[in-house]
């Protein structure tokens, strides 16, 4: 995790070196998008594609948005999704326009520190259709050190507790619950409260 820009020759290489149970992350992080009526849905990170390749096979005909800060990785990406809408763009600027049915990222928020993911959370929600969702995977601080296994310099990589960002995706207007957690790693749900009034 202590790379900013990845290399698409090499990510997966990289990810199943540095994040021990990258392939559980990938498969819970694609259940939990399991269940919903998605026609347009948005990654925010689709680097190589690796989990939009997953949540694609559940929803083969969503119009898919993506954006990614790396334009090699977007490049690999559209190789695998040709007719998919791909965006340069950072977690900090605007969001594309929604609504959608469902928004998704793995192991990138992690970048943005604990205000960045605040902010993002709400921009989510704004851009979400009420009772959409938002499913988070990512690297987390884990309430015993010895869990900690996925390299982070604290520079580039600035995890939060899981506890902490589903009480800021509640903030957000989300209720969101933890899916599933595994020593640094967390999988998080997040569904969009209705509008009132």
């Amino acid at each position: 995790m202590t790379q900013w820009h990845w290399n698409p020759e090499t990510y997966l290489q990289n990810m199943l070196a540095e994040v021990p149970a990258y392939r559980e992350l990938e498969d819970r992080t694609t259940a939990a998008t399991e269940g919903i009526n998605v026609e347009d849905m948005l990654e925010l990170g689709i680097g190589t594609g690796e989990t939009a390749r997953r949540v694609r096979e559940l929803y083969p005909e969503a119009r898919l948005v993506a954006i990614d800060s790396s334009a090699e990785m977007l490049e690999r990406a559209r190789l695998l999704f040709p007719d998919a809408d791909l965006r340069l763009s950072r977690l900090e600027d605007p969001l594309p326009e929604g609504p959608f049915d469902l928004v998704y990222s793995a192991l990138v928020v992690h970048h943005l520190d604990g205000a960045g993911k605040r902010d993002l959370f709400g921009r989510i929600a704004d851009v979400l259709r009420p009772e959409g969702v938002f499913v988070l995977a990512d690297v987390v601080v884990p309430d015993d050190p010895a869990d900690v296994v996925t390299p982070i310099d604290w520079v580039m990589d600035l995890p939060d507790r899981a506890g902490d960002q589903v009480g800021w995706l509640q903030d957000a207007g989300f209720d969101a619950e933890l899916l599933w957690s595994h020593k640094d790693l967390a999988v998080i749900r997040a569904t969009r409260r209705p509008q009132r009034g």
